[in-house]
């Protein structure tokens, strides 16, 4: 036999020869296979974490309103160690998706105040700063609502918090906590194949002050004088 026809017999055999098919196919298949279930996965895991900053934004702004001491005047003092309670819960809430180094959390005491929507106060957890997570609805001083000076009042918010269209007010002679979460989306395997922007989570929520709070102030009595004021000038964990 010719070397030749030694190749074609050869050639006649292997194009029906079949055994090994199935692992060829996976070969071609798996990288297809495995970008799919990446991207499913970090697209799940981008909306539970979606999910769960907006109930983190939720619970602060619900605690919020309702902390407080009852003073002498049948009325709810908020104090600063109230403040670092909601905080503190909401830094433990937070922990698995490291909240505290990957976003900053601003929360703000939005009152009326003889007919003006005003940010009184505002106290922040959180290491990021800058444009994109500092507060997006004004910013007041570190002072603002330390005490009952009319300097340290805050600052007016023309038409309340919130963006445009969707703003909330404080009722009359009464208040509400807004929150603000900007957070650095925490991916599982690579963000590369998700829309741009989807990594930056942004939430917000507001609640109505529950109870008949004395809204001069946060208070800080002693021997409580000593704690910390969690103010916006501070970046902490």
């Amino acid at each position: 036999m010719t070397r030749i026809a030694r190749v074609c017999q050869s050639a006649r055999r292997l194009s029906g020869d079949r055994s090994g098919l199935a692992l060829l196919e996976f070969a071609l298949s798996m990288p297809i296979v495995l970008a799919l279930g990446l991207y499913g996965v970090e697209t799940a895991n981008l909306a539970l974490a979606n999910l769960r900053i907006s109930q983190m934004a939720l619970n602060l702004a619900d605690n919020a309103s309702r902390v407080g001491v009852q003073s002498s005047l049948a009325t709810e003092q908020l104090r600063e160690v109230d403040i670092n309670d909601v905080l503190a819960a909401l830094r433990n809430q937070g922990a698995a998706m490291k909240l505290s180094t990957r976003g900053r959390v601003t929360l703000s005491s939005l009152e009326e105040q003889n007919g003006n929507q005003v940010i009184h106060w505002q106290r922040c957890l959180g290491l990021k700063s800058g444009v994109g997570y500092a507060s997006s609805y004004g910013a007041t001083s570190a002072t603002d609502g330390t005490d009952t000076n009319a300097a340290n009042d805050g600052i007016i918010s023309a038409g309340g918090m919130g963006d445009a269209g969707a703003k909330v007010i404080a009722p009359p002679n009464s208040g509400l906590m807004f929150v603000e979460i900007n957070y650095d989306y925490m991916p599982v395997v690579g963000t590369a194949w998700l829309p741009s922007g989807a990594t930056k989570l942004h939430y917000i929520a507001s609640f109505i002050v529950r109870d008949r709070r004395d809204f001069s102030q946060i208070f800080n009595p002693a021997p409580a004088t000593a704690a910390i004021r969690s103010t916006c000038d501070k970046f902490t964990t």
